[in-house]
């Protein structure tokens, strides 16, 4: 009886040591987890050594804005002008409710002939129409960001448009190629392999008529990488178009002029933004997505 009490009791410490060590381990693990900074998901333009951050579904539609500015020939201050506009209204969000009858990202009305709610929920749409009333205000340019946006929109609230504007022209600064490896944005791992045929449509429609783009397209274990070719000064707009829309379109890494930014490349819980590189030159701007498994 003594040995079988003994033997019984042998068992149970082994248990006991093995339930410790089980325990010790998953509390190392927590902690550990812990102790390591979470993902701060965003997007980060920085300009003149200032930085400002907006969500990734803002940055998005701003990327939309800022580059049919580009399009229509307009200057960077015009996308200012805009984004200040859509903060103030939308929260840069295309969002189908609001005052009385405004939806979408300026917030426009069907009833003072902006166009159908159809219409207006087209960003594309939206902002054109929203350019098309700025280019038409007699010296816009030379106007605070402010008045020149009350002018186009006729707000109930004249001054808010001022509280956007250091945020507003970061962005357009960097959407529009102004600033070189102005924005980089701190995603998760990409979910899902990314289709080479919707990041050439993508960026067709951020090029307009800029440029016929027709990548070259060389698929690797690592991911399928496209090389556009883009002329003048457009590349960096081009590249940060990429970045922006790197959550949706299963973007891995975008290369432009000696740099490259990689969605994997975080620290701190931010990514470390754009680093030197020999991929692709000042006249490309290499686009890699997720390979399918």
């Amino acid at each position: 009886m003594k040995a079988r009490g003994a033997v019984g009791l042998s068992i149970a410490i082994l248990i006991l040591i093995s339930l410790l060590a089980g325990a010790g381990i998953w509390l190392a693990r927590s902690l550990s987890n812990a102790m390591e900074p979470r993902l701060a998901v965003g997007c980060t333009a920085t300009v003149g050594g200032a930085s400002y951050t907006m969500s990734t579904e803002q940055t998005r539609n701003a990327a939309l804005i800022s580059e049919i500015s580009v399009q229509r020939g307009m200057p960077a201050r015009a996308a200012s002008i805009a984004l200040a506009t859509a903060l103030q209204e939308s929260a840069l969000r295309n969002i189908s409710y609001g005052d009385r009858d405004s939806v979408g990202l300026f917030q426009q009305r069907p009833s003072q002939d902006w166009g159908s709610v159809e219409q207006i929920m087209d960003p594309l749409y939206s902002a054109n129409a929203f350019y098309n009333v700025l280019e038409k205000v007699p010296g816009y340019l030379d106007m605070s960001v402010n008045d020149a946006a009350q002018t186009v929109q006729r707000s109930g609230f004249p001054e808010a448009y001022a509280q956007h504007e250091a945020l507003a022209r970061a962005f357009a600064s960097a959407l529009t190629g102004e600033t070189a490896g102005g924005l980089s944005c701190t995603l998760p791992e990409a979910a899902a392999a990314g289709l080479p045929d919707d990041v050439t449509a993508g960026a067709q429609e951020a090029m307009g008529a800029l440029a016929v783009l027709s990548p070259v397209v060389v698929a690797g274990d690592s991911g399928t990488a496209m090389t556009f070719d883009v002329p003048g000064v457009h590349g960096w707009m081009l590249a940060h178009w990429a970045v922006a829309n790197a959550l949706e379109l299963g973007i891995v890494e975008v290369s432009h002029a000696g740099e490259t930014w990689d969605r994997s490349d975080n620290k701190g819980g931010a990514n470390v933004g754009w680093q030197p590189s020999d991929i692709a030159s000042t006249a490309q701007v290499v686009i890699t997505v997720m390979a399918a498994s």
